[in-house]
C-alpha cells in the first residue's frame, strides 16, 4: 500500500485493523498480509474521508528553529504553528483548527541554521512523497557563499562529488550572481549542500528553501504558514 502511494505503512495497518482495505474486492483483515503487483488494492470510504480530512502546512522556517523535535534548547518549527502567525491571506480560506496540530510531522529536514520552506503534514502520502529513498522530487535552494570556488567547482557541484563514501546523484547548480548560487537537488542528505560547497572551497553562510517540487515559497514572510491549497499538488 505504502509502494503504491495509497498512504502511510502506519496509517495501513490501522486502515487493515479497522476492515477498511480490500484487494482485488476481498477485505484484508490479517496485519502482513501480502499483494502481489498484479493485485488490485482498495480502500473503503471511510479510509479516504479521513486521509481528505487531514491538512498540510507549509511554513516559512527561520533560522534558529529545528524542524523536529525540540533539542539542546532550541524550540522546534511546529510551535510556530498558531491561528496568529497563519498567513494573512490564507485565513479567508481556510482558519486555523488546534487539532490540525494532532500527528502533523515535518516531511523532511531543513538545518536549524537554515530558512525557507519546510512542509508539515498529517498525510503520510504526502510525506512519503517527499521523504521517500527513492523519489525524484526536486528542492531548489538559494545559497549565499563565501571564499573562492576551486577550478572545476561548479562541474563538481553539477556532477561528481561524494558524501559518506556515496557518489552524489547529478545536480542542477547555477551562479545567481557574485556570491549566490542556486542548487536544484533530488536528495537531501544530512546537511549536503554545506558539506558540497566545501568540498570545492565555499562556505554557505546563507541558505533557504525555496520549493519542493511544484510547491514554492513564493512571499510567505519568515515565521507565517498556510495550508496547502486543494488542488495544489508536489509531483
Amino acid at each position: 500500500m505504502a509502494e503504491q502511494g495509497l498512504c502511510s505503512r502506519r496509517e495501513a495497518d490501522g486502515y487493515i485493523e479497522r476492515g477498511w482495505v480490500r484487494v482485488d474486492g476481498v477485505v484484508v483483515s490479517e496485519l502482513g498480509s501480502k499483494a502481489y503487483p498484479n493485485q488490485k488494492i482498495t480502500l473503503d470510504k471511510m479510509a479516504q474521508r479521513r486521509q481528505t480530512s487531514r491538512v498540510t502546512i507549509l511554513l516559512n522556517k527561520p533560522v534558529g528553529y529545528v524542524s523536529g523535535q525540540a533539542e539542546q534548547g532550541y524550540r522546534p518549527a511546529a510551535s510556530l504553528i498558531s491561528a496568529r502567525t497563519q498567513y494573512h491571506a490564507d485565513r479567508a480560506t481556510v482558519r486555523f483548527d488546534p487539532a490540525h496540530l494532532r500527528g502533523l510531522a515535518p516531511a523532511g529536514r531543513l538545518d536549524i541554521d537554515s530558512q525557507g520552506l519546510l512542509v508539515l503534514t498529517q498525510d503520510g502520502r504526502i510525506a512519503r512523497q517527499l521523504i521517500n529513498d527513492d523519489s525524484e522530487l526536486e528542492k531548489e535552494y538559494l545559497v549565499r557563499v563565501e571564499g573562492k570556488i576551486s577550478g572545476n567547482g561548479l562541474k563538481l557541484l553539477n556532477h561528481g562529488l561524494s558524501l559518506d563514501g556515496k557518489v552524489l546523484r547529478p545536480a542542477h547548480v547555477t551562479w545567481q550572481n557574485d556570491d549566490q548560487l542556486r542548487f536544484i537537488l533530488q536528495e537531501g542528505k544530512k546537511r549536503q549542500i554545506r558539506r558540497m560547497c566545501e568540498q570545492v572551497g565555499l562556505k554557505v553562510v546563507g541558505l533557504k528553501r525555496v520549493r519542493m517540487g511544484r510547491v514554492v515559497l513564493g512571499d510567505l514572510p519568515p515565521g507565517q504558514w498556510r495550508y496547502l491549497r486543494e488542488g495544489e499538488r508536489f509531483i
